[in-house]
């Protein structure tokens, strides 16, 4: 991986995710693909940093929506109590948004 000076750390649906420029980007399902427009609460350029209170003003990342709907891996729940006969499978395979992060400025 080539060392890169420049990220930032995004706010997404409540979850916080630091990124570069060119980075692919799982997160949870995006329910309106079409706007993304991610919160920027830290931008690093450097020996330049900008901190936000909460959010850095003026500050924008650039995201480029490459899947709407992407399955991720499967999970598997498994129950168990001793001497009852009681057993319990569940599985769940949550669903993501991949998303390329084109520019920081």
């Amino acid at each position: 991986m080539i060392k890169q000076n420049k990220y930032a750390v995004i706010r997404i649906q409540g979850h916080q995710h630091r990124v570069f420029e060119g980075e692919e980007l799982l997160v949870d399902k995006l329910s309106d693909t079409k706007k993304v427009d991610p919160e920027v609460l830290l931008i690093v350029n450097d020996d330049d940093i900008k901190v936000g209170t909460p959010i850095v003003i003026g500050a924008r990342v650039k995201i480029k929506v490459l899947a709407e709907v992407e399955k991720g891996k499967k999970i598997d729940v498994l129950k168990y109590k001793a001497k009852s006969r009681y057993r319990k499978h569940i599985g769940f395979r949550p669903k993501y948004s991949r998303l390329l992060i084109e520019k920081i400025s």
